[in-house]
């Protein structure tokens, strides 16, 4: 299994990315996606996920200026990130796991089976 992740880049304050996430290998619907980040000096932490029930999940701190969905036709988990601020910027990673989370487990990377490279994401004007 592979996970490919894509669309980083420099934005503005305020404006809009979308990240992809593409699986290889496996069907999409089998797994837990998950997208995390990490910053400049920081921990890797939670951003969004969706289930394999197609549930979605947020970090409290961004619910509003995110969305997560999944094309299970082109084995593609999205991630739509709406107004920008400098402090969303990180390297971006989304990651798959095999088992069926509860929604506290989703934070706890150890639970991962997969993870892609990574996607740089600067926000700044």
């Amino acid at each position: 299994v592979q996970l490919q992740a894509s669309g980083g880049g420099l934005v503005q304050p305020g404006n809009s990315l979308r990240l992809s996430c593409a699986v290889a290998g496996r069907t999409l619907s089998t797994f837990t996606i998950t997208w995390f980040r990490q910053g400049p000096g920081k921990e890797r932490e939670f951003v969004a996920a969706v289930r394999q029930s197609g549930s979605t999940h947020y970090r409290d701190s961004m619910k509003g200026r995110l969305t997560v969905s999944r094309d299970n036709a082109k084995n593609t988990v999205y991630l739509q990130m709406n107004s920008l601020r400098p402090e969303d910027t990180a390297v971006y990673y989304c990651a798959a796991a095999h088992s069926r989370l509860i929604v506290s487990s989703l934070r706890n990377e150890d639970y991962y089976d997969y993870w892609g490279q990574g996607t740089q994401v600067t926000v700044s004007s």
